[in-house]
């Protein structure tokens, strides 16, 4: 069955459908990664995005009980060049588009996901609609042209209660903005008791938990539509070391003072070079995030720590009198490399000084 990906600047690919048999609407980004396609999907940092994978072939190890980022994923759909027919990997469960018609999640493989790319990266960001082939057009395109996007991602993937991961070393709390497990399993490495909260938890409740440390996750969306965090952040900055990741890092730096911007394509893969400042070391990451905190007019209490090597945004920043920092990559890798996972045993160090100093 052939499928349509119709964009808002009225550019139409006509393709071959697999996964689920819906019609979607989102915003339309890419992703560098040549590996991951099962984390990736699985991301919460994709809610309500149309994801394009840049690498050709997709699918060809499957998916496995291992690689999920979450339990429920909410990206929108799914573009590749060729979905691989045959998956071969030992511990391949199902097909990709076995996967995706179980979590409703539509595909379209078959077009020319260079050319779609570079104008990605030409328009930015775009809208854009999956729908099969019969479908009207002129009808798609005006219903495209007038859908605003929902700007409530965090509160659709962030877990509505408080559960724990329990383990017998450092008391963390970390607030869900929509975390991949990945994070999860740092920490549990590190023999961490993790308390997960949602995005709604204030600064009163989690100092009622008296925890070791806070880990603010990623999450989706524009940090501006979660104003909420900032007063959380700002009540618990002091009190216990903090380490934010991604959106979590966007909202620490807000809640400083620091502005965000939206990119013009965003940073999505694993193969982004990013250099500390101080050292001079440069650690290829993994990143996903379409908004950035801008380096102009950075509050006095916040020094860069981080930089993305080709387009120098701002990738880390350190509080400087309290123990806090926070990175806009993935430390946790999960897919891609683990350069950064250091990141981690420098957050347990931050706490153990911390409490060292009570």
């Amino acid at each position: 069955m052939k499928r349509l990906l119709i964009l808002e600047d009225g550019t139409i690919f006509e393709g071959t459908a697999f996964g689920a048999d819906v019609d979607v609407t989102g915003e339309l980004v890419f992703s560098t990664g040549m590996t991951g396609y099962q984390e990736s999907i699985t991301d919460q940092s994709y809610n309500g995005q149309i994801l394009t994978f840049t690498y050709p072939l997709v699918g060809n190890y499957g998916i496995n009980r291992d690689d999920y980022e979450s339990i429920s994923p909410t990206c929108k759909g799914v573009v590749v060049r060729e979905n691989a027919r045959l998956a071969s990997n030992f511990r391949n469960q199902m097909s990709l588009d076995e996967f995706l018609k179980r979590k409703n999640i539509p595909g379209i493989s078959g077009i020319d996901t260079r050319a779609l790319t570079r104008i990605i990266r030409e328009h930015g960001t775009l809208k854009a609609t999956m729908a099969n082939v019969g479908d009207e057009i002129e009808h798609l395109e005006s219903q495209l042209k007038a859908t605003v996007l929902p700007t409530n991602q965090v509160s659709q993937v962030s877990t509505k209660t408080p559960y724990p991961a329990p383990g017998t070393g450092r008391s963390i709390v970390v607030v869900d903005f929509g975390l991949k497990h990945s994070i999860l399993r740092e920490l549990s490495k590190r023999e961490c008791n993790l308390t997960v909260v949602p995005h709604t938890t204030t600064a009163e409740e989690i100092i009622e938990m008296n925890p070791d440390g806070v880990m603010l996750t990623n999450g989706p969306g524009n940090p501006e539509d979660v104003p909420q965090a900032l007063d959380m952040i700002r009540g618990i900055q002091g009190k216990y070391p903090i380490f934010g990741i991604c959106l979590g890092h966007q909202l620490f730096a807000m809640a400083n003072g620091a502005k965000t911007y939206k990119m013009k394509f965003g940073h999505r893969g694993f193969n982004h070079a990013v250099r500390e400042i101080a050292t001079g070391r440069v650690d290829f990451t993994s990143q996903n995030h379409g908004y950035a905190v801008s380096s102009e007019d950075l509050p006095s209490d916040l020094m860069i720590t981080h930089v993305e090597i080709n387009d120098e945004s701002v990738e880390g920043v350190r509080h400087k009198r309290f123990p806090a920092f926070s990175v806009q990559f993935h430390p946790d890798a999960a897919p891609g490399p683990h350069d950064a996972s250091y990141l981690f045993d420098d957050f347990m160090e931050m706490i153990d000084i911390f409490k060292g100093s009570d």
